[in-house]
């Protein structure tokens, strides 16, 4: 069990691409010792109720947030928190992102099949099971069928950017996506900065204009990052006067390798990380 003192800022559910329901999901992370858990699910905000509910019901602080994939060359996605999951903003822009996200995987699907992987858009629909359609449905399937040896294997060759499936399609620009959240009362940090693969003086620049509009923090904190990333990506939050946010990326039998609060490697993330990121909110 872990010291009390700690939390997990970054889990995916069921109304995305985790496994377990936002209600499992906090009594997970209250059973593993985490004083603080944030459901944050890719584009869609369906569990934050249920989360705070079971919050309650397991005496655990539930922080309401999303995760919103913007429009990159690479990877670039916004964590929000703090978030009013029945903002009308909000709640208009979902059906226009699952829309997207919908015609995305059909792409991705047309992509695999071109390649000789029998994976079709009803199938990745069913393995979604009513939530928004995500990549780690397609890679469950694969793994299934043979065609690749683990979810993390079929994401390595197919589905990662830079790969033969992958679609660049998104909804949002970044600054619209920090928007969106300001606008849902959250406050938006940009999430795992390995990710966007851009060379350090690139991505000084890239951080540097998100924070002019409007963005609150960054993930300091990150299952993958190294020593090395992370000294380097705090030390960026430093010098534009951001804050600093930390989690695991958990999603339950998606990723069987990161552990809620832990990740992969004993990560510990102190709960006054929380705390600061709750001081002097606008």
């Amino acid at each position: 069990m872990m010291d009390k003192n700690y939390i997990d800022l970054h889990t995916h559910t069921v109304c995305s691409d985790g496994s377990m329901s936002p209600e499992e999901l906090v009594r997970h992370a209250k059973n593993s010792g985490l004083t603080a858990v944030a459901v944050s699910d890719h584009d869609t905000a369906d569990g934050v109720k249920e989360a705070l509910a079971a919050g309650i019901k397991y005496g655990i602080e539930v922080v309401p947030a999303i995760e919103l994939s913007a429009k990159s060359d690479t990877e670039t996605h916004i964590l929000g928190y703090f978030i009013d999951p029945d903002s009308p903003k909000l709640t208009e822009a979902m059906s226009y992102i699952r829309q997207v996200r919908t015609e995305r995987l059909g792409e991705t699907c047309e992509m695999l099949q071109k390649l000789g992987i029998n994976v079709t858009l009803d199938e990745v629909k069913a393995e979604a099971k009513g939530g928004i359609l995500c990549r780690a449905h397609i890679a469950a399937i694969m793994t299934r069928k043979g065609y690749s040896e683990s979810p993390k294997a079929a994401f390595r060759e197919w589905l990662n950017v830079g790969c033969p499936a992958y679609s660049e399609s998104q909804a949002l620009t970044d600054t619209e996506a920090i928007d969106l959240i300001r606008s849902a009362g959250g406050d938006a940090y940009l999430a795992h900065l390995h990710l966007t693969k851009k060379p350090p003086e690139e991505l000084d620049r890239f951080v540097r204009h998100l924070a002019e509009n409007g963005l609150t923090g960054l993930e300091g904190y990150y299952t993958d990052y190294t020593p090395e990333m992370a000294e380097e990506y705090r030390a960026l939050a430093a010098k534009y006067g951001l804050k600093i946010s930390g989690g695991t990326d958990f999603h339950g039998t998606f990723k069987p390798h990161i552990s809620i609060g832990s990740g992969t490697n004993d990560m510990k993330i102190p709960y006054n990380i929380f705390e600061q990121m709750k001081n002097n909110r606008t």
